[in-house]
């Protein structure tokens, strides 16, 4: 077995029954994460991804030929042995070592100095990007803007929390970045860390805000997009489990989740466990594929579909921002005079996917959808498909809620590498060297589309 460098495998969060705890945890409180932790090869196991997903297993979001890999300690294996499961020990996790940024209540108080706050070698803060948000805003008053489309959870219930907050760039004209669907201007939406362990996403978000604004006078390509199209991006569309990921201290939070408590009235789960996945929990075909009732599971679906803050605001926003143009049979197409894209990343299965995910079934726009996803791959190198094709079917995520309810184009990249810059917690020199590089072109024609996504 391969024993992974500090740094350049993501740590496991604690799961199956070591997930739940008799007394709860304050963010901030030592973790859980045991010192040997295991990324499991489950043998032909894409046929029995709901029995990982039931058992509130941490299934990860990568697949090879039919096996799929879950995280977890030496109890795991134990786990899936007895669910009647062939495994292989893939890798040893090794924990990174980091120190915390200060603990803090919220971004009600930011300064410009916030910008500079970092973790784990230079990943941003919550508070870093939102003072980036501000400072980009402030530094290109012509092009971009600050929206707050929302409160987490911890905010909205008086805990501390973040507000939800979007930027808007673009060649700013009367009526532009009004939260209205009825806009002027193509619209491309970058939607990143849902999944708040997910930080390689955030990353490129920060990148793709500067590289926007930077080389609006100088790079012909991106003065052509920003003249021409509204370019949105949610950099963090789940603060509150950031917040949990960036304290971990030397024990690194690998929360998944957001970190709503409320459910745990029968069982109180560990640090980092708590929550609602936050990519089960979109009203569209809630509470089918990969999903777990379990409320210490990673796949948590949460209580009814739309019950988080985060999914409420997410789609509120999506609304403002999409006019709804198809209609309510799963096979009805959006018309091709359709504009906008909404692009959404995760980490680390190395594919490029597209609705519907909740099960294999082809959409109306399966073609255009198709095509699209097939250049995507091409530039990224990565296999593309729907999710069923790919990884594995899912319920209740944004990508299918955004499809059904508004008939967007949308896509999901799972940014991935392999070597030293695998997993979660990649070191922060691969974001320069590996991600950057590959997703920048990808954006850049993902933005492109946005125009007429569904033209032939």
């Amino acid at each position: 077995m391969k024993r992974w460098g500090i740094g350049v495998v993501a740590v496991a969060v604690l799961v199956g029954s070591a997930a739940c705890s008799s007394s709860a945890q304050e963010d901030g409180a030592a973790s859980n994460t045991p010192d040997r932790i295991w990324e499991y090869r489950v043998h032909d196991a894409v046929s029995r991804a709901d029995d990982l997903a039931d058992a509130g297993l941490d299934l990860l979001e990568k697949r090879e030929g039919n096996d799929l890999f879950v995280l977890g300690d030496d109890a795991t294996g134990d786990q899936l042995r007895a669910l009647g499961f062939s495994i292989a020990v893939n890798e040893e996790i090794v924990v990174p070592q980091w120190a915390p940024p200060p603990l803090r209540a919220n971004n009600a108080e930011l300064s410009p100095a916030d910008v500079e706050e970092t973790y784990y070698g230079g990943y941003r803060t919550v508070n870093a990007h939102y003072a980036h948000l501000d400072k980009v805003a402030t530094d290109y008053p012509g092009l971009a803007k600050v929206v707050t489309y929302g409160q987490s959870w911890k905010k909205q219930t008086g805990r501390g929390g973040y507000d939800l907050k979007a930027i808007c760039i673009t060649k700013q004209a009367a009526g532009d970045c009004a939260l209205s669907p009825n806009s002027a201007k193509p619209r491309f939406l970058l939607y990143t860390q849902i999944h708040a362990r997910e930080i390689t996403t955030g990353e490129v978000a920060w990148r793709w805000i500067d590289y926007l604004t930077a080389n609006y006078n100088t790079d012909a390509t991106v003065k052509q997009l920003v003249d021409t199209e509204e370019l949105w991006v949610v950099p963090i569309a789940n603060p509150d489990g950031v917040e949990i990921v960036q304290q971990g201290g030397s024990r690194p939070q690998l929360q998944r989740k957001n970190a709503n408590t409320s459910n745990e009235t029968t069982t109180t789960c560990s640090t980092p466990n708590h929550g609602v996945d936050l990519n089960r929990n979109f009203g569209s075909h809630w509470g089918g594929a990969s999903t777990t009732r379990s409320v210490c599971g990673e796949t948590y679906l949460g209580p009814r579909a739309d019950s988080e803050p985060e999914t409420q605001a997410s789609e509120s926003l999506w609304r403002k921002l999409f006019p709804a143009v198809r209609g309510p049979n799963p096979s009805d197409p959006s018309p091709a005079t359709a504009k906008g894209l909404l692009l959404t990343l995760h980490s680390a299965a190395n594919t490029v996917m597209f609705p519907w995910y909740y099960e294999t079934v082809r959409t109306g726009n399966d073609a255009t959808q198709r095509a699209i996803a097939r250049q995507l791959g091409s530039i990224t190198g990565y296999p593309y498909g729907q999710s069923g094709e790919v990884l594995y079917a899912a319920s209740g995520s944004t990508d299918d809620w955004a499809y059904e309810k508004l008939g967007v184009a949308v896509f999901t990249i799972e940014v991935g590498a392999g070597g030293n810059c695998s997993g979660f917690l990649p070191a922060f020199s691969c974001q320069a060297s590996t991600f950057w590089p590959k997703m920048r072109p990808a954006l850049i024609y993902a933005a492109q589309k946005a125009v007429a996504p569904f033209k032939p």
